[in-house]
């Protein structure tokens, strides 16, 4: 059996096929909630700065370092340290081809076959796949009240083969921002288990609260234990240009960049040039991105009592998700489809967040609501309240 046949097909290519064949009428147009990603491009300032670089600097079309541009992760080192009120140096930074490639990197430089890494249910489907392909076995940590994982939940689950714990917060799917205290409570865990803590934080810039999320970065010996993970997609409207960032100890990071040699060479370069230009200047902008997204997570609690009425349940909302439990016998998997053509809306079952045979992701949906508006999310709502198997 092949790497790639350990695993399942991508749940949002799959989810598209639904759409083969399906015509939306004028006034019920499809309501895509199915992708945690931005459809519009980057600000203008932006790409005129982008068409600049292509112009005018030359090295943007050529091979860099493999594990970045040196200008974009003294950048990263200088935010994070102000943002978490922490101490990192550049070289605790790397660059890498968005997000999911900083996941495998670490892994890749953790894990070998048959060891095993925790992952809080929901997951974000492409952390398991990943893990599939690799020879390493997820191990589902059962959430609780909130969608909130418990540090001594997963200290049971550890074995000698464990080698580290994720956490993506605010959560993909469940929308959740981890309280600090629960975050801490799964360093001092990982630490004193003698694991990684891999932190993925890619929807840190639309983080409700105000100041450090959590204070890991403010340990003296932070890398000891934790591998934090980012991207630029989100913040700055560049999908397709893929750049993330990993931050790790210098050790670590010498391991991933035999890996990130072999399958990419160098992050995109464009990509890291126009991360950087959006540091340094469109910081208003983004503030007003997550207000737009704030306002959006105001709607949806402001408009569930819709479905509340018809016996849904609105389990975690935050960043670009609402994870959202339905009443009927059915399988989300099988009302997935049949909303797609009954609703014309395209949306994730809680299937696809779950180890196949888990009984909680028949009953859940995720909404990614970064490209809906509050008249979007109302329609949605007022969709979903009226639909029947």
């Amino acid at each position: 059996m092949s790497r790639t046949t350990a695993t399942f097909a991508p749940p949002v290519m799959e989810a598209r096929r639904w759409l083969e064949g399906v015509t939306h009428p004028s006034n019920r147009p499809l309501l895509n909630v199915s992708q945690a990603a931005p459809v519009d491009p980057p600000p203008a300032q932006l790409r005129d700065a982008m068409a600049q670089i292509i112009v005018e600097d030359a090295e943007s079309h050529l091979y860099g370092p493999v594990l970045g541009l040196p200008e974009l992760r003294a950048q990263v080192a200088q935010d994070w340290s102000a943002a978490y009120g922490g101490s990192i140096s550049p070289d605790q930074v790397a660059i890498t081809s968005g997000c999911n490639q900083a996941f495998a990197a670490a892994i890749a430089a953790l894990c070998t076959e048959g060891d095993e890494v925790i992952l809080p249910t929901p997951y974000y489907f492409n952390h398991a796949m990943w893990l599939d392909m690799s020879g390493v076995k997820t191990v589902p940590l059962t959430t609780g009240e909130g969608l909130l994982p418990s540090a001594e939940d997963a200290d049971r689950l550890i074995t000698d083969r464990a080698r580290a714990i994720s956490l993506v917060t605010p959560n993909n799917p469940g929308g959740v921002e981890y309280p600090s205290e629960v975050v801490a409570s799964f360093r001092d865990l990982a630490r004193r288990r003698g694991i990684a803590l891999i932190v993925d934080e890619t929807y840190r810039d639309f983080d409700s609260r105000t100041g450090a999320p959590h204070p890991l970065f403010q340990d003296d010996h932070w890398d000891d234990t934790l591998i934090h993970l980012y991207s630029f997609s989100k913040a700055y409207r560049l999908t397709g240009h893929r750049v993330g960032a990993v931050l790790a100890s210098p050790k670590l990071l010498a391991e991933m960049e035999k890996f990130l040699d072999t399958v990419a060479i160098c992050p995109n370069q464009l990509g890291q040039r126009a991360a950087l230009w959006g540091m340094r200047n469109l910081g208003d902008w983004v503030a007003g991105e997550r207000l737009e997204i704030l306002n959006r997570r105001a709607a949806i609690a402001e408009f569930f009592p819709l479905l509340e009425a018809k016996g849904w349940k609105l389990l975690g909302c935050g960043a670009y998700f609402a994870y959202v439990e339905h009443p009927f016998d059915a399988s989300s998997a099988d009302l997935a489809p049949q909303m797609v053509k009954d609703a014309g809306i395209l949306l994730l079952p809680g299937t696809m967040f779950v180890p196949e045979g888990d009984p909680s992701g028949a009953k859940q949906f995720r909404v990614a609501f970064a490209n809906v508006d509050r008249s979007g999310i109302e329609d949605l709502f007022t969709r979903l309240a009226s639909f029947t198997p």
